[in-house]
C-alpha cells in the first residue's frame, strides 16, 4: 500500500470515529434534557436537545 493510500484510509477511519462520537453526544444531550453548547463565529450558541441533528457529516473547508 503507498503512503497516499495509507494516509487517506486512515482519515476515513478518523472521521467516521468522529462522526459516531456526536452521535453517542446528541443521544446522551437528549437523554439528561440538556443543551448542546456550541462556538458559531465567535459566539457562544445554545441548541435546545430537540433541535440538536442526530447525524452530522464532515465537510472540509
Amino acid at each position: 500500500m503507498d503512503k497516499n493510500k495509507e494516509i487517506i484510509d486512515k482519515r476515513k477511519k478518523i472521521i467516521s470515529g468522529l462522526e459516531k462520537s456526536y452521535q453517542k453526544l446528541v443521544e446522551f444531550k437528549k437523554y439528561k434534557k440538556s443543551p448542546l453548547i456550541i462556538a458559531k463565529e465567535g459566539k457562544i450558541i445554545e441548541i435546545e436537545p430537540e433541535k440538536i441533528l442526530p447525524t452530522t457529516t464532515y465537510t472540509s473547508k
